[in-house]
This record gives structure tokens, C-alpha cells and sequence, in this order.
């Protein structure tokens, strides 16, 4: 997967998460909004729904009795007192909501400034009162004031209190409907108690009456028609019982006499005002109680909705943030995996640590990127390949067939060390990383893995020190390249001998070699390069140098040669305190010459060392269908293939 691969999936998972937090928004919108909705609704009928229907029933008893003592030219009775008192009360409850600022109602639109205005329209209905008791009023007038004011507070009502479009919302507008119903015929009542006053109508106000009883009709006719199933029930009930009875014949009564001189004649007050009475009482009841029953209704669904509303804005936003962490778990991986491809992951040492990721690749021109990125690619398929090997090597019980395998498997880990060489010419690093420390044995077997004719190597048996794992992979490299020098240099009848030596500044790893060695210029230009290497790439004949210097100069360590007792070329590796712990006392003398030779590794079938020498684990070549199978035991092709001739010339 190539690095615009990853950038396509993570351009896809945003654009997704994206419409997946816009389709949650909308829904928990939806949802909360019909809650929200419901919320209002009720907190308006508790808060102002009621003070309002007071409000509307004192004007109305107001409104009568003033026209009534208008009429008579008489002054302020005490039923009238009483009226405005109520009213009063009623309208100190407007105020009292118009000051308050409850967070439920946050919704409410312009209800608040529609009871504002209510407000003010009461506030003046002091100044009507003084002049309707001054005689500077008449009745007309007066009674159209509180008109006003009466459509003013059934105006209070609107759209918000319907909530979103439901059986409670209809209810409520018939509800409405009917309240406003018995406002006409409350209007009828105050004409007519005026009207019977002084005990005569004008022409004017027998037409007005006429209109009034026919509009009050139809508007109660088409506000029951709207009442739920209950409503209309005990609407029914009422109209055929004695509260409307007795209204509606005395409506007749004064429609059929509307062309009379007196429509009023042969009416009383007391026969007027107890089939008023009656009926203006039931309706109040239909209202109320269709009210209350709307809302018990509506309570079921209600939890419903809060329930439905909390599983799309809670689950949903729950289902969301775990998608949005899966899927950014998601970038991560790829992410990672990618910052590992192109990279060989050797197959640790049982207990050690997994290999860290791959660090940053340093930019570098495009050419130079593009043979990093296919050496990276070659790393990959190395290995796959090595991976491939090493299940066919356990599988393979042929002696031939095995051998074959070895050689295969070595010259593989080889061909993967020139990628991984090249990697670190050109500036970049390879990806073997380790979190926690190694021991360095198996740094130093690794290496030996990675050499030709490494059955020419000798490891020395004890090391009581453990490498720090970010330098291991460099280490692992530069000691290759170290032994694969003394090898090539010394002849193929001798050994190289791999040792270490704990120093004050840390430890030493020396390779010795039996070869001819090295001039003093030699040996001196050989350690100039070794300490300073050139920044424009190796000179001439000095990539093997020119690699190790670089590596130790990344790892922090520091190499130098010199010459061997027996002959040859001793080259010192050494390891700064910071990336070396000791970890137990060894079996290496701190004195011991760094040169000499130490016992060979062990040639046996088994893993174990049965005479007690110290010999290191090494893999072999079994000679037949029974022998146990190999294991790892070291960083990456482990135990080291020795062959038993070589054995025998040692």
C-alpha cells in the first residue's frame, strides 16, 4: 500500500465521518426539536396558559357588569369592584410571567412579546375605568375597549402553542376554538344584560345582537366538530341537557322579535342571567376538562418521545464517537503499515521486544526517492522470501534438500544486508528497531549471520552486557561490516575472533583477523576514514570503511583498528556507556588479551553444550530425516550454519 493509497482511504473516512456527524446532527435535531417543542407547550399552560383563561373569565364578568351599570347611569356597584378585582389579580399574573426569563421557553418565538403587549393594554385599562366612572364613556365605547383587550389575550395563543403537528396540537386549537366560542357568547350576554337594563335595545343593537347569536352558533358548531372523541361526548351531553335548553329558546325568543319595537319584552333579568349562566359554566367545563384529558392523553407519547430522544442524541452520538475512534484507529494502522513497508522486520529473539517502526525518512531529491522507495519494496519481498525459507527449512527432512536451504537462506539474509547498506549510503535508515535492550551476543551472532564463510568466525562465549534497541540495527551492520573486512583479508585456512571487553567508557567489541595487516599509512588512513568520513560519499576502495564509519557515527559509537599480536588487524568498536548495561558478571577476564582465541562453537544436533565449554547455540545441517528441527535463538537467521569440514580444519 503506497503512501497516496493511505491519503485516499483517509480523504474517503473523513468525507464519511463528515456525513456521518451531519446525518446525526439532523436526527438528534429532529428529535430534540419535537422534545423541545413538548417542553414549551406544556411549561406555556402551566406559566401563562391558565393566568390567561383567569385573565379572559374576569374581563368577560367585567365587561358585563360595567355594561350593565353604564346602562343603568348608575355608580360602581360592588359586584363591579369585585369584578375588577379579580381582573386585577388575573393580570399581575401576565406580569409576573413577562418579567421571568425561564430557559424553557427559549423556543417560545414572540409568546412573550404578544403577553408584553397583553400588559400594556391592561396597564391602560385603569385610565377606561376612571372615565367610565366619571360618566366620560358611554357604553358602546366601553364595551368595545375590553373587547380589545379580551382578543389581545386570546391573540397570546399561536402557533407555538401547538407544539410539532400531533394529536395534542389539534386538540389544542379546537380547544382554542371553543374557548374563543364562548367569548361570543359571553358578548351576547353582556348586550343583552345591558340591553335589559334599560329594559330596550336600539335598532343598532338588535342588529348587532342578531349577528352576534348567529355567529356564536356557527363558531360553537365548528369548534365542537374539532373537539376530541371525549370532548365532543360531554359537549353533546351538555347541549341536550338544561344548561343550553333554556339558552337557546331564549335566542330564538329574541331572533323572532328582532324586528320589534322591545325584542326584550316579556324577558327577565333573573331568566336571562340563569340560562347565561348555565351555559356559559358548561362550556367553561367542556374547555377545561377537554383540556386536561388532551394532556393525560399525550403523556404516554410524550415519554415516547423524551425516551426516543435520548436514544438518537445519546446512542446515536455514542455509535458515532466509536465509529469516528474506529476509523481513526484505522488511519493509524495503515499509517504504520505503511512507515514499515518497504522495510525487512527480522523475526526477534524469543522475550525480546518487537522491532520499532520505522523512523522518518529524511527527505532527499526525487531520483534518490525513488530507488530508496524500490530498495524498500526489495526489503519487503526479502522478507517474505526469508519468512518462506525459514517454514521450508522446517519442513525439509532431505539432508540435500536442507543444505540447499541453508545456502538459500544465507545468501538471502546477505542480499538483504547490501539493501539495507545502500539504505544507509543514501541517508536514510532501515526499519530493524528494537524498544528495549538486546543482548549483545545476539548483536554480534546477527552479524556474523549476515557475513560469507562466517563457520570462520569465533564468538567469544560470554557477554554480561545488553545493547541499548534503537542502536542495535546499526550495530548489527557495523560489526558485519568489520567481520566481513577481516575475512576478506585473512586467509581461508583462519579464524576471526569476536570478543568483547568491558572499558571504562563502556565496552569494546574487537574483531581480530590473522591476516597480513595494515602499514602504519594504511592503518593511519584507514582510521582517518573511520573517524572522519568524507560527506561527498566513500573514496575508492573504501565502501566497507566508508559504511561502518557512517554507522558508528549514527549509533554514537566509535571505531578504530590496530595492529594484532599474531599478525593481523584488530578493529575496536567502542560502545559508549549510554548505550551499553551489564546485566550479569560474564565469564570474559577484564585483562584478557583482546586477540586471543576462545573455544569454537558447539557442531552437535542438539542446542545444548554437553561438555560444559561455553560454546554458543549454533544452527546446523542435520544429516538425516530424524534430527530435531532448527530454532531461533538470535536476531534473525539465529543459530549459525557451521559445516563440518570447516569444524574439522579448525
Amino acid at each position: 500500500m503506497t503512501r497516496d493509497d493511505v491519503r485516499l482511504i483517509r480523504t474517503r473516512l473523513a468525507v464519511l465521518a463528515a456525513v456521518l456527524v451531519t446525518l446525526w446532527s439532523y436526527a438528534a435535531y429532529v428529535s430534540s426539536q419535537d422534545a423541545v417543542d413538548l417542553l414549551r407547550v406544556r411549561t406555556l399552560a402551566d406559566t401563562l396558559g391558565q393566568p390567561i383563561d383567569r385573565l379572559i373569565l374576569s374581563l368577560q364578568t367585567e365587561r358585563r357588569i360595567t355594561a350593565e351599570t353604564i346602562a343603568g347611569a348608575g355608580q360602581p356597584t360592588p359586584a363591579l369592584v369585585g369584578a375588577r378585582e379579580g381582573t386585577d389579580r388575573a393580570a399581575a399574573e401576565i406580569r409576573e410571567f413577562t418579567r421571568g426569563r425561564d430557559l424553557r421557553l427559549l423556543s417560545a418565538g414572540t409568546v412573550r412579546d404578544r403577553a408584553g403587549e397583553l400588559v400594556r393594554r391592561l396597564d391602560g385599562l385603569g385610565t377606561t375605568r376612571s372615565r367610565i366612572d366619571t360618566g366620560r364613556l358611554d357604553q358602546g365605547a366601553a364595551v368595545d375597549g375590553y373587547d380589545e383587550v379580551i382578543d389581545i389575550a386570546f391573540g397570546v395563543y399561536g402557533p407555538e402553542w401547538g407544539a410539532y403537528e400531533s394529536g395534542l396540537a389539534a386538540d389544542t386549537r379546537a380547544v382554542i376554538a371553543l374557548a374563543r366560542a364562548r367569548e361570543l357568547l359571553a358578548r351576547e350576554d353582556t348586550a343583552v344584560s345591558a340591553g335589559l337594563a334599560t329594559a330596550r335595545l336600539s335598532a343598532d343593537e338588535q342588529r348587532r345582537l342578531t349577528a352576534l347569536v348567529s355567529i356564536q352558533r356557527y363558531a360553537h358548531t365548528a369548534a365542537v366538530a374539532g373537539l376530541p372523541p371525549d370532548g365532543r361526548a360531554e359537549h353533546q351531553r351538555l347541549a341536550a341537557g338544561p344548561e343550553f335548553a333554556a339558552l337557546l329558546a331564549l335566542e330564538d325568543r329574541l331572533l323572532l322579535r328582532g324586528g320589534a319595537a322591545n325584542a326584550l319584552a316579556g324577558l327577565t333579568v333573573q331568566e336571562w342571567r340563569a340560562a347565561a349562566d348555565a351555559a356559559l359554566g358548561a362550556l367553561q367545563t367542556v374547555v377545561t376538562n377537554t383540556a386536561r384529558s388532551s394532556v393525560e392523553r399525550a403523556t404516554p407519547g410524550a415519554a415516547m418521545l423524551i425516551a426516543r430522544t435520548g436514544a438518537v442524541v445519546g446512542l446515536g452520538l455514542i455509535v458515532v464517537l466509536v465509529l469516528l475512534l474506529s476509523w481513526a484507529g484505522t488511519v493509524r494502522r495503515l499509517t504504520d503499515e505503511l512507515a514499515r513497508s518497504g522495510t525487512d522486520l527480522p523475526t526477534p529473539l524469543p522475550g525480546t521486544p518487537a522491532p520499532l517502526p520505522a523512523p522518518p525518512t529524511p527527505e532527499v531529491d526525487t531520483e534518490r526517492g525513488l530507488f530508496l522507495g524500490l530498495t524498500r519494496r526489495n526489503q519487503v519481498l526479502l522478507r517474505d522470501q526469508l519468512s518462506l525459507l525459514d517454514g521450508m527449512q522446517r519442513r525439509e527432512r532431505s539432508t540435500e534438500e536442507t543444505g540447499e536451504l541453508f545456502q538459500l537462506d544465507h545468501l538471502t539474509t546477505r542480499v538483504r544486508r547490501n539493501v539495507e547498506k545502500l539504505i544507509t549510503l543514501a541517508g536514510a535508515t532501515p526499519a530493524r528497531r528494537w524498544r528495549r535492550p538486546v543482548p549483545l551476543l545476539d548483536v554480534a551472532r546477527g552479524a556474523v549471520a549476515e557475513v560469507p564463510d562466517y563457520h570462520r568466525v569465533l564468538i567469544a562465549p560470554h557477554w554480561p552486557w545488553s545493547l541499548a534497541g534503537p542502536a542495535v540495527t546499526d550495530v548489527i551492520h557495523l560489526l558485519a561490516e568489520l567481520i566481513e573486512n577481516a575475512l576478506a583479508f585473512s586467509g581461508a585456512e583462519t579464524t576471526v575472533r569476536v570478543s568483547g571487553e568491558q572499558r571504562p567508557q563502556g565496552c569494546a567489541v574487537i574483531v581480530v583477523d590473522d591476516g597480513p595487516g595494515l602499514d602504519a599509512a594504511a592503518l593511519a588512513e584507514a582510521n582517518h576514514l573511520l573517524g572522519s568520513p568524507p560527506p561527498d560519499g566513500p573514496p575508492a576502495g573504501r565502501a566497507g570503511w566508508y559504511a561502518a564509519a557512517v554507522l558508528a557515527d549514527r549509533c554514537g559509537a566509535h571505531v578504530s583498528l590496530r595492529p594484532s599480536r599474531r599478525g593481523g588487524t584488530a578493529a575496536v568498536v567502542l560502545l559508549p556507556s549510554p548505550l551499553i548495561t551489564v546485566t550479569g558478571t560474564g565469564g570474559i577476564p577484564a585483562n584478557a588479551p583482546p586477540d586471543s582465541p576462545y573455544p569454537p562453537a558447539h557442531t552437535g544436533a542438539d542446542l545444548t553444550d554437553p561438555v560444559g565449554n561455553g560454546a554458543l547455540p549454533t544452527r546446523v545441517r542435520h544429516s538425516g530425516p530424524n534430527g530435531p528441527e532448527h530454532v531461533r535463538t538470535s536476531l534473525d537467521t539465529v543459530e549459525l550454519p557451521v559445516a563440518r569440514t570447516a569444524r574439522r580444519q579448525q
